[in-house]
């Protein structure tokens, strides 16, 4: 059963980092691409980082220099390390495992960030 646990949301200040896990179970983790999304309230669900099995990384404009992915295939588990937070990055963030086409999601967690 393939599992993906987000956590290390919460609620921060305006300018404040927050560093989300995403732990994975149940799929071969170091062959699979990984991903965070996240979506705001009355907004679709938007792709903010990917990185591929080859450590190859990609980020939405809004997050570039602010944001960065990293995963740990030992730990079988992919990071999102955000600093400088705006209020206008508060949503719920996903993480998400692909492997020949197929998809998995976690159920998210919620960041929040306070003017």
């Amino acid at each position: 059963q393939v599992q993906l646990v987000e956590s290390g949301g919460g609620l921060v200040q305006s300018g404040g980092s927050l560093r989300l896990s995403c732990a994975t179970s149940g799929i071969i983790f170091s062959a699979s691409a990984m991903g965070w999304y996240r979506q705001a309230p009355g907004k679709e669900r938007e792709l903010v980082a990917s990185i591929t099995s080859g450590d190859i990384t990609d980020y939405a404009d809004t997050v570039k220099g602010r944001f960065t992915i990293s995963r740990d295939n030992a730990k079988r588990t992919v990071y999102l390390q955000m600093i400088n937070l705006k209020p206008e990055d508060t949503a719920v963030y996903y993480c998400k495992a692909t492997r020949y086409n197929q998809n998995y999601w976690g159920k998210g967690t919620l960041v929040t960030v306070s003017s």
